[in-house]
């Protein structure tokens, strides 16, 4: 059983639902990125999401734009991102770690030698936004050889025809994105997820996790109510940046703030 299986099998066994926290590798330097990510499993993220950073993030918004630029401006580059895992690695060998970014970064390094390293240094999932199923088979038969799940997204306008090609090979668990638009954007309303969440359930045995538009821990106890999990990423991004100083530099409570943010959060999503 793949760590996230086991991580959701765990949780439902224990009648809660997964906290999925988000950080942008590198970000706002390699130390506090790394201090960030070896806090978020103790500050109660059930499993975690590391943006690879990219020039031109389409799907997410001017939060997590700024953080890729100040992570480029660290000197990330994806060999030091597989590096942040391995890290990780040697004191959690239970968490797991979804990769999440765009294809070109991931062409440029090479597939095989991708999901090689991935698998090596501890990845367990890959989220790129902007390959669609019809598109990503190179990528998937390589990844899935490894054992890396592909999760797949799936957005309030996809409709009852796309679902199923959606769905099939889909691994790991459904990134349901709550909003219309990119990251950071609107909040998401909890209606009109649970419906479409309804409508996802009778086709798929994985689970649905819901993110885009939810920053504060009311709208995650309100979505993990009627989801398998809740992944919060530009509010998280959005509490790092409050915590640097005028040249961008991080303040020296910035992690232990921002741990106590997500813990709450995870609190709260755990409470649903």
């Amino acid at each position: 059983m793949s760590r996230i299986a086991a991580r959701f099998a765990a949780l439902k066994e224990a009648k809660k639902k997964a906290f999925i926290a988000f950080l942008t590798a590198g970000d706002p330097d390699l130390k506090t990125f790394a201090d960030m990510l070896a806090g978020l499993p103790k500050a109660g993220a059930d499993l975690i999401e590391i943006g690879m950073p990219f020039s031109d993030p389409m799907a997410d918004g001017p939060i997590i734009e700024q953080a890729d630029l100040r992570a480029f401006a660290a000197g990330i580059n994806m060999a030091l991102i597989l590096d942040s895992v391995v890290r990780f690695r040697k004191q959690d060998n239970d968490t797991p770690i979804i990769l999440m970014g765009y294809a070109n970064p991931v062409y440029s390094y090479g597939i095989e030698k991708f999901v090689s390293a991935a698998k090596k240094a501890g990845v367990d999932g890959l989220i790129i936004a902007d390959l669609p199923p019809e598109e990503d088979s190179e990528l998937r038969k390589a990844a899935q050889a490894q054992g890396l799940d592909i999760i797949r997204l799936i957005t309030p306008t996809t409709d009852a025809k796309r679902l199923p090609v959606v769905l099939k090979d889909a691994g790991g668990f459904l990134y349901y994105v709550a909003v219309t638009g990119t990251t950071g954007g609107k909040q998401a309303v909890t209606e009109p997820v649970r419906r479409a969440i309804e409508a996802i359930r009778p086709h798929t045995n994985l689970p649905v996790a819901v993110g885009f538009g939810i920053s504060t821990p009311e709208q995650a106890q309100s979505i993990a109510k009627i989801s398998d999990a809740v992944i919060v990423a530009s509010a998280i991004i959005n509490r790092i940046a409050s915590n640097l100083d005028a040249q961008g530099k991080a303040k020296p409570g910035l992690v232990k703030d921002a741990l106590g943010f997500v813990e709450t959060l995870a609190q709260a999503t755990h409470k649903g």
